[in-house]
């Protein structure tokens, strides 16, 4: 068994399988031909394999590892795994430790059991796991965990790996053939960087097991506002509480053990919302180290005796939760293409990967808002606590200043009062820290990376940048085909990056975002404003979309359409839990409990005019709740019908679902939350806002 480790360097990774440790155990020729898998995309021997396997499997016995899985990311958004132990029988009752080759590069779970959008019928169960070497493996629970993609018996990704990493290697092609226009010989990979901020919420588990709404929803389906909510912003970067610091410690600890690189930590605007954020890494492990990350919050935090809430609006009334996806694109030399340079040739190179993000955005916006649409993502988008749903890019003053120069060709004068003129060879310089922020923006540019702020809490990472890396590799390859075919190539890069500008400076808005104005003047350009997600996910099946996606070889137009429906079967399918739920709570528990405190202020009523004493609350609060009962009752039963006529076609299912099963809700909502204000405390039968945000 290996020693504890004691200090911070000897804690971080020291549950995963890392380069050094495959250094340290592997022949110099196994490791060679594992690193030349890794950059060039080589294949691996078996007998490289066998020498692999069995040097994790040793490593991961010595870490008291009994059992290994496949770890995939199949499109429910979470994690799955099966776990096979290590022992095989070698007879007289004995066994051995053994882990193959064969057993680590593939798996076959069943593939039928996982959302597939029709690309699987229920009786076509095979599937794949094929490990993914550019992850490494860890230890989770007793487990070593290999990263491994997830694929059809016919070959089509049934996962979120496969087709990010298909991205990433596009992006990477397209990026090499613009660098190398500008000199650049050594480059021979670029990598897109994400550093996803991941908001959260914690409650006491007591309270959370007495709301059956917490338990199968993720979120509050009823709540009067409290006397207190967030007015006084006294949460957000507030001293943390003892509980919760306990628990961010626990968790930094379990987090690093798996190499999760969590770097802050910090309280949110909301009451129990907290904040951690990790330092980028490369999108593939990002992805990864997101997934892990979601699902040791939830663990820590049992073991805390709380709950982790990764709903993106569980508390109506307070703000919700976001994931802020961190983007930008680096060289395996060690640059950043979204920096800012320090001479005219290192700003017309950035200037002109800012022009490719910036027409990607604009002629992408509807699909981009499609990556971050689903049930829980509408109750947060356009509130005061996320991005307006209208796709719009912030620059900031300087960096917009230098953009209209451009498109102008007008002289530009910095902060420092020179004045130079806007040209390829006297591109001024741009400072990194050249922005504010602009938390309103859907996707702000901060210095040297963009930051689409849209994500929900709850989702998977790697929709989002599959779509920030495809748009980025068709706007490079389509520069990059121009510009290799220029005669004048400082001209043309010129003209390129102007026209650029010209044509889609209407994606640019430095303003505020919550603005009604903001909303018009949107319409005014053209933007879209897909507001829900029944508005948002025909975006999918849009044929410039599919194009975009086929072209590059990242989806093939049965992996596309198969997503776009279960997209659409889970938006209808979590709606109509959250209906059911609600109508669950109704009939039996809300209905019974103010039914007894109308028919026990009545009878107090009756009993204190007796006497000759005054009833005129018992009389009064007890009319107001009979009254409301019986709208409640009749929201009730509206709601009921109207889920027995969810149509059966998936699509026409979300617009109705949209339009009448939420407005349902809504309606009963308010009955209940009227109810719960009139109801004494000791009736209500389950912990309200004020016990659940104001407890820990």
């Amino acid at each position: 068994m290996t020693t504890t480790p004691t200090t911070m360097p000897e804690l971080f990774g020291s549950l995963v399988f890392t380069e050094e440790t495959m250094q340290q155990r592997l022949s110099p020729a196994s490791y060679a031909a594992w690193k030349k898998c890794i950059t060039d995309g080589t294949s691996l021997d078996i007998s490289i394999a066998n020498e692999i396997a069995e040097a994790m499997k040793q490593w991961a016995v010595e870490h008291g590892a009994t059992h290994f899985t496949h770890w995939f990311q199949p499109m429910t958004g979470v994690t799955a795994e099966k776990h096979d132990s290590f022992i095989s029988p070698i007879g007289g009752g004995k066994i051995v430790m053994e882990f193959s080759g064969k057993e680590l590069v593939r798996g076959e779970p069943d593939a039928s059991s996982f959302p597939s959008g029709g690309l699987r019928a229920t009786f076509e169960a095979r599937g794949y796991t094929a490990w993914d070497p550019t992850s490494f493996a860890f230890i989770k629970d007793g487990s070593l965990c290999i990263p491994t993609i997830f694929c059809s018996y016919s070959g089509e990704a049934l996962d979120k790996k496969t087709p990010l990493l298909r991205s990433m290697d596009e992006v990477s092609r397209q990026a090499v053939r613009i660098l190398r226009l500008f000199g650049d010989t050594e480059t021979k990979r670029v990598t897109a960087q994400v550093g996803p901020e991941q908001e959260y919420f914690l409650i006491d588990k007591k309270g959370y097991a007495q709301r059956e709404d917490l338990r199968m929803c993720g979120r509050t389906l009823f709540g009067a506002k409290p006397p207190k909510g967030q007015e006084l912003e006294d949460h957000y970067f507030g001293a943390i509480r003892p509980r919760v610091a306990a628990y961010m410690k626990d968790l930094d600890e379990e987090l690093w053990k798996v190499g999760v690189l969590s770097k802050t930590k910090h309280n949110e605007v909301a009451p129990c919302q907290h904040e951690m954020a990790p330092i980028f890494s490369d999108a593939n492990s990002a992805c990864d180290h997101n997934q892990l990350a979601m699902e040791l919050m939830k663990k820590v935090a049992d073991r805390h005796g709380l709950v982790c809430l990764l709903h993106e609006k569980p508390f109506a009334g307070v703000n919700g939760s976001g994931k802020h996806d961190n983007w930008s694109l680096g060289t395996d030399t060690g640059k950043n293409l979204l920096k800012p340079g320090s001479t005219p040739s290192q700003n017309a190179q950035f200037l002109l990967f800012l022009a490719a993000f910036v027409k990607g955005v604009d002629e992408y916006q509807d699909f981009l808002r499609a990556t971050v649409a689903f049930a829980g993502n509408d109750h947060r988008l356009g509130a005061q606590e996320a991005p307006p749903a209208v796709l719009s890019i912030f620059l900031g003053d300087e960096l917009t200043a230098v953009v209209e120069s451009i498109i102008n060709g007008t002289k530009y004068t910095d902060a420092g009062k020179r004045t130079l003129e806007v040209g390829v060879d006297v591109l001024p310089a741009i400072r990194q820290d050249n922005t504010d922020r602009n938390r309103t923006s859907p996707m702000a540019f901060t210095g040297n990376k963009f930051e689409f702020r849209m994500l929900g809490s709850s989702q998977s990472i790697s929709g989002p940048n599959i779509a920030l890396n495809t748009m980025m590799a068709e706007e490079l390859e389509q520069f990059a085909d121009q510009l290799e075919k220029a005669k004048d190539f400082q001209a043309e890069l010129q003209e390129l990056i102007r026209k650029v500008f010209t044509e889609h400076q209407r994606i640019i808005f430095n303003g505020n975002g919550y603005d009604d104005a903001w909303i018009k003047e949107a319409e005014k350009r053209g933007l879209a404003n897909l507001t829900s997600t029944a508005d948002a996910l025909p975006a999918y099946t849009a044929k410039k979309n599919m194009d975009l996606f086929i072209k590059h070889g990242i989806y093939t137009k049965e992996e596309i359409e198969a997503r776009a429906e279960i997209h659409v079967e889970n938006y209808v399918t979590t709606i109509g839990i959250e209906a059911s739920t609600m109508s669950d709570m109704i009939r039996h528990q809300i209905l019974p409990a103010v039914s007894r405190y109308a028919s026990d202020l009545s009878e107090r009523a009756w009993k204190k005019e007796q006497t000759g004493v005054s009833a005129k609350y018992e009389r009064t609060v007890a009319k107001q709740i009979g009254e409301l009962t019986d709208k409640l009752l009749d929201a009730a039963e509206k709601l009921e019908s109207d889920l027995k006529a969810v149509p059966s076609d998936s699509v026409k299912a979300m617009d109705y679902t949209h339009k009448t099963i939420l407005s349902d809700m809504a309606a009963a909502r308010a009955d209940a939350d009227e109810l719960e204000t009139l109801t004494d405390r000791a009736y209500w039968p389950f912990p309200v806002y004020s016990d659940l945000l104001f407890y820990i």
